[in-house]
C-alpha cells in the first residue's frame, strides 16, 4: 500500500430497535430488542477500511460523554489511528436512532452533535495528515463546508478522493468535480444530478469532470461507469438480517483494494463482498468483516 487511507467523516453511538414493521406516522408500534452499536458513516468506513487490511487515520469529533469515550475506544480497538479525533466540550456525541424491521430494512434519524462542528479550522490544524495519503474517504454526516475543504487539501497534496454522497443532498458541480470516485445508491444519484435513468446520470457526472461513479445496488451489486466503459457487477444473494452498515463496508473494502493497486472493478468486487458479509450480521460495526473473511468470500463465490 502507498500510503494511508485518511477519513474525515462523523463518529456516532447507534441506537437500534428491532420491530416487525416500521410504524405509520403517528402509529406506535412495540419493538422486540434494543441494542447500541458504535456507528457514524465515517466510523464505519474507516473501521471497514481497517478490518480489510488498510491503514487509517481518522479527522473526526466526538462529545465530551460517556458515547464519545466508547467511540474513541471502538475506533482504537479496530487499529483506527484517532489522533485527529477531537473532544468536543458542552457537547453530546452524535447518534443515530435506527429502527430495523424484520426484514433487516431500516430507518434512521441521526442527530448530529459534536459532528456538526468539524470545521475547515480543524483541518487546516491536521492539514500534515493529508500528506502521503493514498485516499480521502469522504460521507456528507459533517458540514459541506468542511467537506470541501478536506477536497481542496487533498488536491494540494496529491491524494485520491472517494466521496459516499450520503445522506443524500444535492451538491455543487465543482465539488463533484474534484471527485476520483463518486458511490452513490439510486436516491443518491438522483439527488446529486436531477436525473432518474442511473446511466444518464452518471453520464452527466463525467460531464462534470467525475472520471468514475460506482452506483450500488444492495442486493443486484454495483453499477461501474466511467467515460470509457458501462459494466454492472453482479451482487450476491444472502440470508439478510441488518443492512445498516451494508454501503460502509463496501466503501471501506474498496479504498483499501485501490489502494493496493487492484483495478476498478476488482476493487468493486471487493466491496460487493464486504457489503454481502456486513447483512448477515446484527450491528453497524460489529458487523464489518475482516480481510480474511472477504478472501474466503470471493474465492467461495468463484468456485460455484
Amino acid at each position: 500500500m502507498s500510503g494511508h487511507i485518511l477519513v474525515v467523516g462523523s463518529i456516532n453511538m447507534d441506537l437500534v430497535v428491532r420491530t416487525e414493521r416500521h410504524p405509520k406516522p403517528g402509529e406506535t408500534v412495540l419493538g422486540t430488542q434494543f441494542q447500541t452499536f458504535p456507528g457514524g458513516k465515517g466510523a464505519n468506513q474507516a473501521v471497514a477500511a481497517a478490518r480489510s487490511g488498510g491503514k487509517v487515520k481518522m479527522i473526526g469529533r466526538v462529545g465530551n460523554d460517556p458515547f464519545g469515550e466508547t467511540l474513541r475506544k471502538g475506533l482504537q480497538e479496530n487499529q483506527v489511528d484517532t489522533t485527529c479525533v477531537l473532544t468536543t466540550p458542552d457537547t453530546s456525541s452524535g447518534v443515530a436512532l435506527i429502527t430495523l424491521d424484520a426484514q433487516g430494512q431500516n430507518t434512521i434519524v441521526v442527530a448530529s452533535g459534536a459532528n456538526a462542528l468539524l470545521s475547515p479550522q480543524d483541518l487546516r490544524d491536521f492539514a500534515p495528515v493529508f500528506e502521503g495519503a493514498s485516499i480521502l474517504l469522504l460521507q456528507l454526516e459533517i458540514p459541506l463546508a468542511t467537506v470541501a475543504r478536506a477536497i481542496a487539501l487533498a488536491k494540494l497534496y496529491g491524494v485520491r478522493v472517494i466521496l459516499n454522497p450520503a445522506p443524500a443532498q444535492p451538491l455543487p458541480p465543482n465539488l463533484l468535480a474534484q471527485v476520483d470516485y463518486l458511490i452513490p445508491n439510486q436516491y443518491e444519484l438522483a439527488l446529486a444530478t436531477g436525473i432518474e435513468v442511473v446511466s444518464l446520470a452518471t453520464d452527466a457526472l463525467h460531464g462534470l469532470g467525475t472520471p468514475a461513479v460506482i452506483v450500488t445496488l444492495g442486493g443486484n451489486g454495483a453499477f461501474v461507469s466511467t467515460p470509457e466503459q458501462k459494466v454492472h457487477i453482479q451482487g450476491h444473494t444472502v440470508p439478510v438480517v441488518d443492512t445498516v452498515a451494508a454501503g460502509d463496508a463496501f466503501v471501506g473494502a474498496f479504498a483499501v483494494a485501490l489502494a493496493e493497486g487492484k483495478d476498478l472493478l476488482e476493487a468493486v468486487e471487493w466491496g460487493n463482498a464486504a457489503g454481502a458479509i456486513t447483512v448477515m450480521r446484527p450491528g453497524a460495526q460489529p458487523s464489518l468483516p475482516l480481510r480474511e473473511e472477504i478472501t474466503a468470500f470471493l474465492q467461495n463465490d468463484r468456485r460455484k
